[in-house]
């Protein structure tokens, strides 16, 4: 008997459980089912307009593999955040949105991808919906098991794809075209391939990151918000300092790296140009910009103006609080996400950003030697001899008013140059008397300087100093008998807020620093001048 009558007469005498035999042979039929189909392998995207483009970007290996944990161990993922991209952004899984962390930047959307199709212009593959994927998924399953192919699904837009076999799926763009009757839908040009898993596309996944961080450096921008010729912002320029470190890390010190004996530099960015122009001076701006070369004068508006805006008492106050709350601000939500961090703290400026820095540092006080209390720092000192009464002075500028509140507040003239503008405000005396009495007393017609040594105790001798050669220097020996005078380098009236850190080095880039001290008064800084909080100040140029 040959064998396929053998299993007739098997199957023939198994009457008494049909179905338990029925089973048996939809389980083998499964099994094979099971061979050809493997299921597909998701990654995780986010989408980043580029040049006013959705651009779906992929995640790296590590943070989608960490996205894809999350969203495996609860479906729902509601309140689910998981960091990603070295800690700058949070992705909160419910919403599937992408966040920034340390600074403002419009949210993305994030997709759990598994199909793709190409895309009209760039030919870049495009992520389809998660759930449309999850129906192309299974109509794939079922034409592999079945080995029944050319499956037709319609998108939620309306457009056709076709799943031809395995390696060939096509996506049909339809279009509306026009008749007499109305407008028909109608596939038009050639159909889009669709694929099939992440690995099957030509798309570049990016390295990971070392999760160990060994240095933190903040970078300060420049004038406009623009930080380039090719216009991009002070987040893209930053990103570009990154991805040239973790390349010196890889290129140079990859098995170092590889044995956790080093971490990596994080930088990141110190926006100060968009809070100075959302305090209204734009609007102002606008108001008095001539209409003429419309495109120049807002240009100039937005960036060169800024220069102007730091030398105004008023704006220089914005610009130097924006700056020092940024950085303690974004240090501390370092910490807080970083608690193991024992690295050190560097600060970087470019063009504007980097004079900015140097005001501040200049202008900080290191609190191992100096107590807590403020100390005012004027751009000119009354010689303590001067015995002018202030009440005429006040005569003299019809601010007669204001002379009990002086009175009361035990306040001369020597005490007055020592007064800043917000001290006055305190006081209750309005803006336009402020204005008056602050350009009246420290202007060079009506105030004596002192002598060096009252000098020194008033500027606590730790600034850049003039370099001199005293008028007598032919009969005393010329240039050997060189004195240094302590002057003020910052503002007329601006009080420099307190950095909660003492920064390890500062990188000056393309910096103004010297034009800028040089116009202000000073002709050669003292060698032995140190920033009282920053060990160390690099000022990187190009020689030509």
């Amino acid at each position: 008997m040959s064998a396929v009558g053998q299993q007739e007469e098997q199957l023939s005498q198994s009457d008494l459980s049909p179905s338990s035999n029925s089973s048996s042979s939809f389980e083998i039929i499964d099994m094979d089912a099971a061979s050809l189909y493997e299921p597909v392998s998701p990654h995780w995207f986010y989408c980043k307009i580029i040049d006013s483009k959705e651009t779906w970007i992929p995640f790296n290996a590590e943070d989608s593999q960490r996205l894809e944990e999350a969203y495996g161990s609860d479906k729902d993922c509601n309140g689910r955040v998981v960091p990603t991209d070295g800690g700058r952004y949070d992705v909160h899984l419910g919403e599937r949105m992408r966040y920034a962390v340390y600074w403002d930047e419009l949210a993305s959307e994030v997709r759990r991808c598994t199909w793709f199709y190409k895309g009209d212009k760039d030919n870049k593959y495009v992520p389809y919906s998660e759930s449309f994927s999850q129906q192309l998924e299974e109509t794939y399953m079922l034409a592999v098991t079945l080995d029944e192919w050319k499956k037709k699904l319609e998108s939620p837009n309306r457009e056709i794809i076709i799943l031809h076999n395995p390696k060939l799926m096509v996506h049909y763009h339809l279009v509306a075209r026009s008749d007499e009757w109305g407008s028909i839908p109608a596939e038009q040009g050639r159909p889009r391939t669709v694929k099939r898993g992440v690995e099957n596309i030509s798309v570049d996944i990016p390295c990971g990151e070392p999760l160990q961080i060994d240095h933190l450096v903040f970078v300060v921008h420049g004038i406009g918000p623009a930080c380039d010729l090719r216009f991009r912002s002070i987040v893209q320029c930053v990103n570009d300092f990154r991805g040239v470190s973790l390349n010196l890390l890889q290129t140079h010190f990859k098995k170092a790296q590889e044995q956790q004996q080093i971490g990596r530099v994080e930088f990141l960015p110190v926006n100060w140009h968009s809070p100075l122009h959302s305090t209204g001076v734009d609007v102002d701006l606008r108001r008095i910009t001539l209409p003429s070369i419309n495109r120049l004068r807002h240009f100039t508006n937005d960036t060169i103006l800024d220069v102007f805006f730091y030398n105004s008492p008023t704006y220089c106050q914005t610009i130097v609080d924006t700056v020092a709350s940024e950085m303690n601000r974004i240090y501390k939500l370092f910490l807080q996400r970083n608690p193991n961090f024992k690295g050190g703290v560097s600060i970087a400026g470019h063009s504007l950003g980097s004079l900015i820095l140097f005001d501040l540092l200049t202008n900080q006080k290191d609190p191992l030697e100096e107590n807590d209390s403020e100390k005012v720092i004027p751009r000119v000192v009354l010689d303590q001899g001067d015995t002018l009464d202030l009440e005429e002075d006040l005569k003299k500028l019809q601010l007669s008013e204001f002379c009990n509140l002086f009175k009361k507040e035990k306040i001369d003239k020597a005490a007055l140059a020592l007064c800043t503008e917000r001290d006055l405000q305190e006081m209750g005396i309005p803006l336009g008397p402020r204005k008056k009495i602050l350009n009246y007393f420290k202007n060079g017609e009506n105030i004596q300087s002192v002598n060096k040594q009252n000098q020194q105790s008033a500027l606590g001798g730790n600034l850049p100093v003039l370099s001199e050669k005293s008028k007598d220097c032919n009969s005393t020996g010329g240039a050997g008998n060189e004195e240094y005078l302590d002057i003020s380098i910052g503002q007329a009236s601006v009080k420099y807020p307190r950095l909660i850190y003492k920064p390890d080095i500062f990188f000056a880039f393309g910096s103004p620093i010297g034009m800028f001290l040089t116009v202000r008064g000073l002709k050669r800084i003292d060698p032995n001048y140190k920033l009282p909080t920053c060990k160390g100040f690099f000022n990187i140029y190009h020689p030509k």
